[in-house]
């Protein structure tokens, strides 16, 4: 296989991006089914009849007129939404929301979907968008959108219903966890996406949360673990980088990402039937990280891109993997431009993280399993301590007296609502503790 480092702007704005097919015309004459030259099967001239007749019988039997390019293109959209849930057939309007996408801003209401069973499955919601504000949640199956069922619909037409102008509003019919439908009514808006947000949760100890992987996101980790660092006044104990309910994104991004924590081996490497596919990303001796202790928050809504990440620092043991199991999305879409407007979005490749593993369906199991948990604390009052006590001794190291209330009210932070996150950053301060920081 090639060894790849970096692909080209446009390539990283469309994920793997490979020469538009050449669209062939034939004469529809009676010739004999041959193996053609170049060692491909012969056409299936039987079922090539049979969808003519089809075609011939819809338009002259159904039940109102229906013209030739519309049954073509919902031909061909049968071909691609047949294949799994990724691929499709993608019409302007839809090729310019994906090139958007990637690029950071768009319209609708933040919410990544795949489809189950004939629903539409939420992935995640993206970070401050309706959806996020909302409270929807990995894993709801979106049963119908303005009152009318989403079974049956394909996921192109039900990412259609649900985008709109800015300012409109939606009614989502959601079931959670096979429990009774509820509606959640949402205002579209236009969607920018800042993907990475970084912040010192504490002295020393760090947080990078990635919300979408897009072509700048590597550079911006970049800048935010330069900013932490500088924050901090010196290098951080630990660090912890959320990737929880993080869809994905570009396939590149992801491997700048884990590029910053790695500086050797391999990061990932995909395999796919045409030569374009394979692909292998190695990284370079730089450590952006400076080898800065670890841990890695994944959940059920961390997806594609977020998996790479999650699978390459699982694989060289660079970070512990905390939360719970990953969506399980092991493959890699290309987007085949065509000549109007118009592109496939296609499975051309499954991806493997470095010891080989396939998490398509499966996903990544973290090291530690931490499920979602809401924190309540317990408001008992401050019991008395020796230094309320009337004359108590001193310190007899000279220390100041710290009597029961003498603690200042910290301002809130993240970990303070968030178990996993609690929980992350007392694995590192545990790390931290046993290694003799």
């Amino acid at each position: 296989m090639q060894q790849f480092r970096r692909l080209t702007p446009l390539a990283l704005a469309l994920g793997l991006m490979l020469g538009s097919p050449t669209l062939l015309a034939a004469e529809a004459v009676e010739v004999p089914a041959v193996e053609a030259v170049n060692g491909k099967a012969p056409l299936p001239l039987e079922e090539l009849r049979t969808f003519a007749e089809v075609m011939d019988r819809i338009k002259a039997a159904y039940v109102e007129p229906v013209d030739d390019k519309t049954l073509l293109e919902n031909a061909i959209k049968g071909m691609l939404g047949n294949l799994d849930p990724h691929s499709a057939y993608l019409e302007p309007e839809a090729f310019a929301e994906l090139q958007e996408s990637t690029s950071g801003e768009f319209g609708g209401l933040g919410i990544e979907v795949g489809t189950e069973d004939g629903f539409i499955k939420v992935v995640s919601p993206i970070d401050d968008t309706p959806a996020s504000k909302a409270g929807i949640q990995p894993g709801d199956l979106i049963v119908k959108i303005d009152g009318q069922p989403t079974k049956g619909l394909s996921l192109m037409e039900a990412v259609d219903k649900m985008r709109g102008k800015a300012g409109s509003k939606i009614n989502l019919t959601l079931v959670r966890e096979g429990g009774k439908p509820f509606d959640v009514e949402l205002t579209r808006a236009v969607i920018k996406v800042k993907s990475v947000r970084s912040q010192l949760l504490e002295d020393g100890y760090g947080l990078i949360r990635i919300s979408q992987f897009q072509v700048n996101t590597g550079e911006e980790v970049g800048k935010a673990l330069a900013k932490l660092r500088k924050d901090n006044g010196k290098k951080l104990r630990g660090l912890v980088l959320d990737l929880r309910n993080n869809p994905g994104g570009v396939l590149q991004a992801a491997v700048e990402v884990a590029d910053h924590f790695l500086k050797k081996g391999l990061i990932v490497y995909t395999e796919g039937r045409i030569a374009n596919s394979e692909l292998r990303f190695n990284a370079d001796p730089a450590d952006a990280s400076e080898g800065v202790p670890l841990v890695v928050l994944i959940n059920g809504g961390s997806a594609s891109a977020s998996e790479i990440v999650a699978g390459a620092l699982q694989d060289h043991k660079r970070g512990v993997l905390m939360g719970t199991d990953s969506f399980g999305k092991g493959s890699v879409q290309t987007v085949l431009p065509l000549n109007n407007d118009r592109a496939l979005k296609l499975t051309t490749a499954l991806y493997f993280t470095p010891n080989g593993r396939s998490i398509q369906a499966q996903g990544i199991v973290p090291d530690i399993e931490v499920a979602r948990a809401k924190l309540t604390r317990e408001d008992g009052g401050e019991l008395i301590k020796e230094a309320d006590l009337a004359g108590h001794l001193g310190n007899g190291n000279g220390g100041a007296d710290k009597p029961s209330g003498s603690k200042q009210q910290k301002a809130p932070r993240p970990q303070d609502d968030d178990y996993q996150l609690s929980q992350a950053l007392n694995l590192l301060k545990g790390l931290n503790v046993t290694r003799g920081e």
